[in-house]
């Protein structure tokens, strides 16, 4: 399964600018919905295009690795 580290990007993000950053800003910055930020965030296997990929990598200068994580199911 796809764990999305938007929450941990956004943490950082803040830290280092030492402002609140919202999904509102991130949208803007993006082109990406709210609720996709959101379903990105919260939803385990919750699953999205690259472009969609490549902008929040490009809004939060990371690589895809810092964006995603690959976690095994324990169900296998």
């Amino acid at each position: 399964m796809i764990k999305y580290n938007l929450k941990a990007l956004i943490a950082e993000k803040e830290f280092n600018e030492k402002k609140r950053i919202t999904y509102d800003e991130i949208s803007k910055g993006t082109g990406i919905s709210r609720t996709t930020l959101s379903k990105l965030a919260s939803t385990p296997g919750y699953t999205t295009g690259t472009n969609v990929l490549e902008k929040l990598c490009i809004f939060f200068k990371c690589s895809i690795d810092q964006l995603i994580t690959i976690v095994p199911d324990p169900r296998k």
